[in-house]
């Protein structure tokens, strides 16, 4: 849908398993065997993966504001199933967030969302504020309080709805 720039670090992944259903055209790049391969899923996790990432879109959609577009299981819940422990690296003394469970996908945005904590990013990571769209995207102006994927479409055209309105 937009052309913005990726969101930074591990948000990337978020924000791609987000953006795999086009509400608008009704496509889901889950129901493909590339879309997913993309995330190492295979057919039978595509159910899961499908309720993880619309938990996400309903955070990312409080994170701009809005309220959630549809009953969802509370994003906490689905990441209480996937503890992360801290690895150390006995050679250089590295530390990394390891998964305790046998849930990849899970396991990786779980310690995607604890790396955006550290620092800091969490929040900018929205989803767009159109019924039609949801489109999620990391929200990068000063003030933090992007309202749309893209400003040349969603924000295009609420902002036409509006005037038009008048």
């Amino acid at each position: 849908m937009s052309e913005r720039v990726p969101a930074p670090g591990d948000l990337a992944l978020i924000e791609a398993l987000v953006n795999t259903l086009d509400i608008e055209a009704g496509a889901d790049e889950l129901d493909t065997a590339d879309g997913r391969a993309r995330f190492g899923l295979t057919q039978g996790e595509a159910e899961a993966a499908r309720e993880l990432r619309e938990s996400l879109r309903a955070t990312l959609l409080a994170h701009a504001g809005h309220p959630a577009h549809r009953a969802t299981t509370p994003l906490g819940e689905l990441l209480s199933r996937a503890p992360l422990l801290v690895a150390i690296d006995a050679d250089d003394g590295s530390a990394s967030l390891r998964s305790a469970a046998d849930e990849p996908l899970l396991s990786r945005v779980a310690a995607a969302i604890a790396g955006s904590l550290i620092e800091g990013t969490w929040p900018r990571l929205k989803a767009c504020e159109a019924p039609t769209c949801h489109w999620a995207y990391y929200d990068r102006s000063p003030a933090g309080r992007g309202r749309w994927c893209s400003m040349a479409v969603c924000g295009a055209r609420a902002k036409m709805r509006r005037y038009r309105s008048k």
